[in-house]
């Protein structure tokens, strides 16, 4: 034995060294890749500025620049360095953006991207990056022609006027200054050129008004060229007048026989359309050149039976070709990179006819449950069999493995909401679709195409038509269950600025500029003019194309105070006309400083005057739980009473009531909605910590106990107050993400919903769905106006601070119950309160147990509220007179009806008999 394992063992080495004599030799270089960027900029101002780098399809983050190096060509002045760890990086490929700050600024709107093939035997690569130049160079003598200063910015202030501004001063010339305006080919006459004192500013005049439909370049001997952006010109009537398309059929529009296609692009040159087998790789099998026609629409028909199509838009804009997806697609290839000719009537599952909308008398009737399609079905815990996918949210029957609770759609079903409110599943940029093999992550608040179902989601993302059936059938199986569908959608910024395909076509048109620079609201590097007539007439078209071929049943607008008042109020009209029990909220703020002006922005404080929409209520939200941005700071359940009236400002809907003391609200020193109708209560979503997460940092010490109790009381309060009701999934079983305050692109491990959390918070559970069917079986806590809510609400004042106790009095809103008893109390020991009156009180809701079955009784004009919970009770004395009045009022028309109908039946028997007589 001991011989045969020798020989083994040397066989093995021998083994070893022949395999190993045949592998490439293994050095650091090859483990090691390092990303050097050398940033020069023509101004020498480098303060604050950073990179933000990431591997294709992947999560990026920031670098600072950690030296400077003298530049020996151009004497004195310098360059920034920075060297970056790239070794995590899976792919050949990289983006890098050179941004100012946290996103103040980007050095150019474009993405620049490069690949780490070019490193040398060292693994760096090295990057030469400057200012304004949107090509990165990988040797010293390669970038030094971009080193002379260029043309930073062009624009028309109007029809004859147009302002240049160069990176550098440029030596006085007299005359033109060297500058040319063309259109084309063609030299534009120019009557006057004015130079700025510091040598980089120019004003030119022209002799007649420029054509709004042409591009122009900007010319400057010594600086290049640059295209002059319209941006001033887009808001001018005689554009609109000259340019606004009013038509409903912008896109790819179908039949067997031949599909129409549709662009607006008024300020191109030329547009050809091409069209491929795939939506990724190959070449076209035809290239068409498009007609322009009115209102600057290029349209062009292409015969036979195009289903499957794949097809891009060539747009020539001021002398500059550019590729796009066509902004209508209703379908994409991998990646969205090529839009889909298709037939929607093949996509539909059996039985689509017959799925409709789900119906709201009004919009408080409305219980929201936030979902993101992956954190649902990724984790074992959810025994759905389709992780991840649009099939596996559309699964009924699902089932932990492990406990055997009810998980994603039945579990939702079994909880009681009304409605799923699914994180964008529009196709959105950060996942890389044709890398699936590698778990990926993202909340999707990157829009790439707005009109077409994400891809990662679908089990084929090469073929458009998969996406497109699968989300229809996963809408009709949450249908099926008499669950509403809501979609966020984000048409306040995309994923790209200048490269944009928005851009690409109509360049500045889509989006609010600030000189050639884009505004940046929504602290994602840019922000969309929804002002705009074309932009706005986009998102109309958008949100009722959703509604009408996917059943949609509600929106959710992501930074809704980016959008204007008057496009919002188009958004509902158009909506309530497809479906009247439509549901539109939105956040009423915007992600910073915006060119729109306030009185315009569809916030918070403007809200009344679109009377259709809601909006989040962040005043009680830090009001019950905390601040959201200040993680250790608590609130009215977790040890801060001072934050009662915030709570009672959401109590009662965000509406004006003269028990709230509005100077001590948190945001809202006055009521904001109008109606009930408009606010949306809740204390947790997809944004910052999870409740659960939150209560363990701001009421640290506590015991697991205590924090099932302030959850209890949070879902209380949210559940029984006017307005909205709105819950991130999970909350109702202490859902956690470990600790991550911003879990947008965070792994799996993260965001995966634990649904074993379910069976250890099984009460928390079971205490949120009694919640929740109270408030379906009682109209009290769904009052449709203000008028009602002050007529029946009225707070018990003479409370202590940690105490908030109110009535519900006169059968609110044909409520079954005459009056109806809640109170809230965080404390940490029992409070009495004064009831409305003396009488037997029955208990539905306690610290322990919710619903609408009597727990227990109480008889008097006091009750005790224990520490730490909620208690919701109804005067047992009217409840009963009233019920019995309804069963005598039902009867009686029940024996009515009946007798009536023993008439007729009476009436019409001798009738016959009379007529057979007759005939006799």
């Amino acid at each position: 034995m001991k011989r045969c394992s020798l020989v083994l063992v040397l066989l093995l080495v021998v083994c070893q060294a022949l395999s190993f004599s045949f592998l490439p030799s293994v050095s650091m270089a090859d483990e090691t890749k390092t990303v050097r960027v050398i940033y020069y900029r023509f101004d020498q101002e480098y303060s604050t500025w950073n990179l933000w780098i990431w591997p294709k399809g992947g999560n990026g983050a920031s670098y600072q620049f950690t030296k400077e190096t003298e530049l020996s060509f151009l004497p004195g002045k310098k360059a920034v360095v920075a060297e970056v760890d790239v070794s995590a990086f899976n792919t050949e490929e990289a983006g890098i953006i050179v941004r100012k700050g946290e996103w103040e600024q980007k050095d150019i709107e474009a993405d620049r991207f490069f690949s780490l093939k070019n490193a040398d035997s060292n693994g760096i690569t090295t990057l030469y990056i400057i200012q304004g130049i949107e090509t990165i160079s990988f040797t010293e003598e390669a970038a030094k022609p971009f080193y002379s200063p260029k043309i930073e910015s062009a624009e028309f202030m109007d029809l004859n006027t147009v302002r240049v501004y160069l990176q550098a001063p440029a030596e006085a010339l007299g005359g033109n200054e060297g500058i040319r305006l063309m259109e084309g080919n063609k030299e534009v006459r120019l009557s006057k050129v004015i130079r700025g004192d510091d040598g980089k500013g120019f004003v030119l005049k022209t002799e007649g008004e420029i054509d709004m439909s042409k591009g122009y370049i900007i010319e400057k001997e010594g600086f290049g060229q640059v295209y002059v952006s319209m941006d001033r010109l887009f808001g001018l009537e005689s554009f609109n007048e000259q340019f606004y398309y009013e038509g409903n059929d912008l896109g790819a529009t179908y039949s067997k026989s031949e599909t129409v296609f549709k662009l607006w692009a008024p300020t191109a040159e030329a547009v050809t359309l091409k069209l491929f087998e795939k939506g990724q790789g190959g070449t076209a099998l035809k290239s068409i050149a498009m007609e322009k026609a009115e209102k600057g629409v290029w349209s062009t028909v292409v015969s036979g039976d195009l289903n499957g199509t794949y097809y891009t838009y060539e747009v020539t804009v001021g002398g500059k070709t550019n590729t796009a997806v066509d902004p209508y697609a209703k379908a994409v290839g991998v990646n969205g990179d090529r839009a889909m000719v298709v037939d929607l009537s093949s996509t539909n599952p059996e039985g689509w006819e017959k799925v409709g909308y789900v119906n709201l008398e009004n919009q408080t009737d409305a219980v929201i449950y936030e979902m993101h399609v992956r954190d649902t079905t990724i984790s074992d815990s959810s025994g759905i069999k389709n992780k991840g996918k649009y099939a596996g949210m559309g699964e009924t029957g699902g089932k932990s493995p492990i406990s055997g609770v009810t998980t994603g759609l039945s579990h939702v079903k079994e909880l009681g909401a009304t409605h799923i409110h699914f994180l964008p599943v529009f196709d959105f940029n950060s996942v890389d679709e044709s890398r699936l093999d590698i778990p990926q992550f993202n909340w999707g608040y990157d829009p790439r195409n707005y009109n077409t179902p994400e891809g990662s989601y679908s089990a084929d993302p090469y073929n458009g038509e998969v996406r497109i059936r699968e989300f229809k059938e996963m809408i009709k199986a949450i249908k099926e269950q008499g669950i509403g569908v809501v979609m966020d959608v984000v048409y306040n910024h995309t994923a790209r600025s200048a490269d944009s395909d928005f851009s690409l076509i109509v360049p500045g048109y889509y989006y609010r500029m600030v000189g050639n620079k884009f505004s940046n609201g929504s602290g994602c590097g840019n922000e969309t003019a929804s002002e705009r007539l074309m932009m706005r007439k986009f998102i109309v078209d958008s949100v009722c194309y959703w509604a009408r071929e996917y059943k949609i049943d509600g929106f959710r607008f992501d930074l809704m105070g980016l959008h204007d008042i008057e496009t919002m109020n188009a958004v509902a009209a158009a909506l309530k006309e497809i479906n009247p029990s439509v549901l539109l909220y939105g956040e009423g703020w915007t992600a910073g400083a915006t060119t729109l002006p306030q009185k315009q922005q569809a916030i918070k404080a403007n809200i009344s005057k679109v009377p259709d929409f809601a909006v989040f209520n962040d005043s009680t939200r830090d009001g019950i739980k905390g601040h959201v941005f200040d993680s250790e700071k608590p609130g009215f359940i977790n040890g801060d009473h001072s934050f009662k009236e915030s709570v009672k400002f959401g109590i009662v809907g965000a509406v004006n009531h003269n028990g709230v003391k509005y100077e001590q609200v948190n945001y809202d020193k006055v009521a904001y909605a109008a109606s009930p109708n408009q606010c949306i209560n809740y204390i947790s979503a997809h944004d910052n910590l999870t409740l659960y997460d939150k209560l363990l940092v701001s009421a640290p010490g506590r015991t697991e106990e205590d924090y099932k109790k302030m959850t209890k009381i949070g879902g209380a309060m949210v559940l029984t107050s006017q307005g909205i009701p709105f819950m991130l999934s999970g909350t109702d079983f202490m859902r956690s993400k470990k600790g991550d305050s911003n879990s947008y692109k965070s792994p799996d491990s993260i965001n995966a919903i634990d649904w074993e959390l379910k069976s250890k918070n099984f009460d928390v559970f079971e205490y949120y769905k009694g919640l929740i069917s109270l408030r379906k079986a009682h109209p009290a806590f769904r009052m449709p106006d203000a008028a009602q809510i002050n007529e029946n609400l009225k707070f018990i004042d003479d409370t202590s601070e940690s105490l908030i106790a109110y009535y519900i009095d006169n059968n609110a809103n044909g409520d079954t119950w005459k009056t109806i008893f809640v109170a809230f109390n965080a404390g940490d020991k029992d409070e009495t309160v004064s009831l409305p009156v003396n009488s037997d009180w029955n208990i539905v809701v306690d610290g322990e147990k919710a619903g609408v079955e009597t727990i227990s009784t109480v008889s008097g004009d006091k009750i005790t509220v224990p520490a730490m919970s909620s208690i919701v009770a109804y005067d047992a004395a009217t409840a009963a007179k009233d019920n019995s009045k309804k069963i005598s009022s039902r009867l009686a028309i029940t024996l009515t009806v009946l007798a009536g109908l023993l008439m007729l039946i009476g009436g019409g028997t001798l009738f016959i008999k009379k007529r057979k007589s007759s005939r006799s």
